[in-house]
């Protein structure tokens, strides 16, 4: 899999123009619902991983509702906090070649650092990076205590966690500096391609020729 900074063409609301009003001041939360949410659903796991026996003995049950947080937490994270609270997000398209890349984008400079909240930030990215490092924790005390099935939980948990933070680390210290120009080099070579290919298709029915493909880097 390669690296690609491409933002995808059809995205139904442009990145960083999510919320043009909200700006970020030390006063108050921007996005005061987004910020709970983002801490709740990654409390919730961990107080019901902590907490489950002593309400219940279930372990499917535990099992099932933690699994639950987690995954609302990694769609939560993934898809609306960093982009709203930190102006980042990442992701993953397969080209017309079949080739897959990973995309991790930052909305840098033009004036957007300004809009983003501080508080939001720092809870943004104290919640991305603690809990990854409890799950650890509780990953070895599941390990040296041999109890395998909780561990398998707890990697799960590692494995959801760790990607969101893995991926805003890299959001945050390898993505492109300039997005317009990148999107707007994909749209020229995107729109080229399918001229291309269309201009091609008869001649290749009728000389059984093998068309040129422009591969998007």
């Amino acid at each position: 899999m390669s690296s690609a900074t491409v933002p995808l063409l059809d995205d139904t609301v442009p990145f960083g123009d999510e919320d043009e009003n909200a700006a970020g001041t030390a006063k108050r939360l921007s996005h005061p619902y987004v910020t709970f949410f983002h801490v709740f659903f990654r409390g919730a796991a961990l107080v019901t991983y902590l907490f489950w026996g002593l309400f219940n003995d279930s372990f499917i049950k535990c099992f099932l509702l933690v699994v639950f947080w987690l995954s609302a937490d990694f769609y939560l994270v993934k898809n609306l906090s960093g982009r709203l609270l930190v102006g980042m997000r990442w992701w993953n398209y397969v080209d017309d070649d079949g080739r897959s890349h990973w995309v991790f984008e930052s909305k840098k400079g033009e004036n957007y650092e300004a809009r983003i909240n501080p508080h939001e930030e720092r809870i943004f990215w104290t919640a991305l990076v603690v809990c990854p490092l409890l799950w650890a924790l509780f990953f070895v005390v599941a390990l040296f205590g041999f109890k395998f099935k909780w561990m398998l939980l707890v990697m799960i948990a590692l494995s959801l966690s760790g990607a969101n933070l893995y991926g805003y680390i890299k959001c945050n210290f390898g993505a492109s500096a300039n997005l317009s120009t990148t999107t707007t080099d994909f749209v020229k070579s995107q729109v080229l391609k399918n001229a291309v290919s269309l201009i091609s298709q008869p001649s290749t029915s009728s000389n059984n020729a093998t068309p040129k493909t422009t591969t998007v880097a």
